[in-house]
């Protein structure tokens, strides 16, 4: 039987992200705790958690790694009308708890949900702390698409998103990543591949290339002072225009 690390109190205490198992792939570690300094210590390492209801918290770092590309993103030509026809408003962050909420409830293709209570209220801590954003797509005043993730330095780490409304989940995306381009952000971390994402353009890369994009754009030194990066209190630009 394979074995993984148990994590103890200390946030930091993560292995090496190529200990980490082949199968099931990307499995580092177990244990620890959901506190805003160890989410931080895990992200700036490219590593997050995942786990179902009952299972002790576990912490992935897959390779490869999906990502996206800012300036790389596909817009198909169906998506592009839905764009051009502007039925959508999309906001950034005003909504953050509700659209958790939103992407923690079961979908069609499964009765559970890996965005336990727990999950929901670490990641709305580090969105009072300035680290985690959502954007959120309304359609005549009611919300009905967005998505969150968490941001260090230049790269944003995309951790779910949710559609009521055909399109409104890609057009918040579409959105996100108009915006990160301006800035500068030279990647979307998608974490694991599937279809959705992958028709919006992102694609693999080896774990060491993913590391090499956290070295230089992740800014540990956001980590020692607790502070988010400047960007997110920007107005929206890129929705405005």
């Amino acid at each position: 039987m394979t074995r993984i690390p148990i994590l103890g109190f200390d946030a930091q205490d993560f292995p090496p992200i190529e200990q980490a198992l082949h199968d099931p792939d990307g499995l580092l570690a177990a244990g620890g705790d959901l506190s805003p300094e160890r989410l931080l210590a895990a992200y700036s390492r490219g590593i997050f958690p995942w786990y179902e209801k009952g299972q002790p918290i576990l912490w992935w770092s897959p390779n490869p790694r999906a990502v996206l590309f800012p300036d790389k993103v596909h817009v198909s030509k169906s998506l592009h009308k839905c764009l051009r026809k502007s039925r959508f408003e999309v906001t950034m962050d005003r909504a953050f708890s509700s659209v958790i909420q939103r992407c923690s409830q079961p979908r069609s293709y499964s009765s559970g949900t890996w965005i336990t209570t727990e999950m929901r209220d670490a990641y709305i801590k580090l969105h009072q702390l300035g680290f985690a954003h959502s954007v959120e797509t309304w359609l005549e005043g009611e919300l009905v698409g967005g998505l969150y993730g968490v941001a260090l330095g230049q790269l944003f780490f995309g951790e779910s998103m949710f559609s009521t409304t055909s399109n409104a989940s890609k057009v918040a995306f579409v959105h996100l990543a108009g915006q990160l381009n301006a800035w500068g952000f030279p990647l979307i971390d998608c974490q694991l591949e599937n279809p959705h994402l992958t028709s919006l353009g992102s694609e693999n890369i080896p774990r060491s290339r993913f590391k090499k994009y956290l070295l230089d754009y992740g800014h540990s030194e956001a980590l020692d002072s607790a502070e988010p990066q400047p960007y997110w209190t920007l107005n929206w630009q890129y929705c405005t225009e």
